[in-house]
């Protein structure tokens, strides 16, 4: 047998599969964090559409309740705690340290533990509801929805196996976050460029950190909680008994609203990023939108009881949360003007990443607007449990979060590949996102008035649902289509893709003063800042030698 030579052993060992599953560069873990996070996106998908189908019209039934149930649950937490969180890491992982100018995260080997621990849980979800929906888990699989309202997930009601296997995966992914938000948290404060003081450090490492200081406080919250439950359900103990009934929401929300801004405020960042490169005018405003990001993770720790209108609080603590929820809509709404205000007088770039921005700005407000009207205690009563609450999430989510990831996408993939997406396909992509998803979503607010409850499985013909439900159906393969498109575009880039050169979008921050993709050590010598946008310093100093780098 022919032996493998020494020199073509310590080749693949570098570039074969091997250096990838050992790896601790922060890129490489990046890309794994985004293709990863990208597959778990395609499958909460692929739920979405058979949820969908099985509402287009009266009484039809795709598949049974149960199932349905089972479905509902893993799209919900298939799309917050597989995606959107954990790809918004992603992209911090990649581009965090390269926008400090960093060689790596403070603590390579716990980032890399935390990757893992992410694909593990996400296996481990996947695999038992895979497992209950073949008949192979006594019970079938989680079936209580994301939020696993007890006493729907206690014993009791959900004896299954695949309920406690749900639960241990949201506790490896909680351990995986606060892993993670530990190494960013002290990068960024240790490990910034010469030069790089709090008002210069880029937008998006500013939403980051606020962040993953976020994910410090409220994670332990929700991992102490389902520690709890899992007791409860094993071990018989009694921590959410019916004296206790209150508990879990108080607990669960206490996470789960703040992680709305942990999966909203680094989108923001981008959105902050992407802005001023295609206006060519610098951030309007820098130091309200750092003040307002702050303010916003302060503030979201204030609001999380008005999802709780309806159980039974004290009337004096709803008004008191019913204040901070419509308060905290201002640092929000100063973002939103700093953004408008950026835009305006400026020399735009309508490129896909923009368009993707400006998705974000227009699905975002509608989202923030039906969020402060939910604020109110006797519109909440009224509305709480029906599909309007269904679109006032996804707008805020899908609406934010979803076209701030694919934004990010769009302006960061040819740093990473070196080669630039089709803009043409890109702004197909856009245009049938955007349509779909309003078709999709826009229409579940009136059905919400029209009395539709959420997690209804099927529905009769005498309740005049059934045109909403037919749009939102077409909307929601609409949106399908698009991301299908962006699949394409990027195969098709990475083989036929135009160049992208070190710097395609005239961009601010230091990623796009380094090759395409970076070099392993990201920089040859460690940059010195002397402005909040030290590449374009750089750009106009070799342009003009004569002219100061700041």
């Amino acid at each position: 047998m022919a032996s493998v030579s020494i020199p073509a052993r310590t080749e693949y060992l570098r570039h074969g599969l091997v250096s990838w599953l050992a790896t601790v560069d922060h890129k490489r873990i990046g890309i794994m964090y985004l293709a990863s996070t990208f597959v778990f996106f395609l499958l909460s998908g692929l739920m979405a559409l058979v949820i969908r189908l099985q509402l287009t019209a009266p009484g039809l039934q795709i598949v049974n309740q149960d199932l349905y149930n089972q479905l509902f649950t893993m799209h919900g937490t298939g799309m917050i705690f597989l995606f959107t969180i954990p790809c918004l890491v992603g992209f911090a992982n990649y581009f965090l340290p390269l926008q400090i100018g960093a060689r790596d995260v403070a603590f390579p080997r716990l980032n890399a533990l935390s990757l893992w621990l992410l694909i593990f849980a996400g296996v481990v979800m996947e695999g038992g509801f895979l497992l209950g929906i073949l008949g192979l888990l006594p019970g079938g699989a989680s079936n209580a929805a994301w939020t696993a309202y007890v006493p729907l997930s206690n014993k009791q009601f959900s004896p299954q196996i695949g309920m406690d296997i749900w639960l241990l995966g949201v506790v490896l992914l909680g351990i995986s976050s606060t892993l993670g938000a530990v190494n960013f948290l002290v990068t960024a404060y240790t490990m910034r460029a010469q030069g790089m003081t709090i008002w210069r450090i880029p937008m998006f490492v500013w939403a980051m950190i606020v962040t993953a200081a976020m994910v410090l406080i409220a994670t332990p919250v929700l991992t102490a909680a389902l520690a709890m439950l899992i007791a409860d359900r094993n071990f018989a103990t009694q921590f959410f008994n019916t004296a206790n009934a209150r508990l879990w929401q108080h607990m669960f929300w206490f996470y789960s609203h703040p992680a709305v801004y942990i999966m909203i405020l680094p989108a923001m960042g981008i959105v902050s990023e992407i802005l001023p490169v295609f206006a060519r005018k610098p951030l309007f405003g820098l130091k309200a939108v750092v003040v307002s990001t702050i303010l916003i993770g302060v503030l979201g720790f204030t609001t999380w009881v008005h999802h709780m209108f309806v159980s039974g609080v004290d009337p004096i603590v709803e008004r008191f949360f019913m204040l901070t929820t419509m308060i905290i809509a201002v640092p929000t709404g100063v973002k939103m003007f700093n953004w408008l205000f950026t835009m305006l007088g400026g020399s735009l770039n309508l490129k896909t990443p923009l368009l993707m921005c400006l998705g974000f700005l227009s699905t975002f407000v509608i989202g923030g607007l039906t969020g402060v009207i939910q604020a109110l205690i006797p519109l909440d009563m009224q509305l709480h449990n029906t599909y309007w609450v269904v679109a006032h999430f996804h707008y805020v989510l899908f609406g934010g979060s979803v076209f701030g990831i694919f934004a990010g996408f769009y302006y960061w993939l040819p740093k990473i590949t070196g080669r630039l997406l089709d803009d043409k396909l890109g702004k197909l992509h856009f245009a049938l996102m955007w349509v779909g998803f309003n078709l999709t979503f826009f229409p579940m607010h009136f059905l919400g008035l029209m009395g539709m409850p959420r997690r209804i499985a099927t529905y009769t013909a005498d309740r005049g649902w059934e045109l909403g439900n037919l749009i939102a159906t077409i909307g929601a393969f609409m949106v399908a289509v698009s991301v299908l498109i962006f699949m394409v575009n990027f195969v098709r880039s990475l083989r036929h893709g135009a160049r992208a050169g070190n710097d395609p979008w005239e961009g601010n921050t230091l990623e796009w003063t380094v090759t395409s993709p970076p070099p392993e050590h990201n920089f040859d010598t460690l940059p010195t800042v002397e402005s909040e946008r030290p590449a374009r310093d750089l750009r106009l100093a070799a342009s003009n030698p004569t002219v100061p780098a700041h």
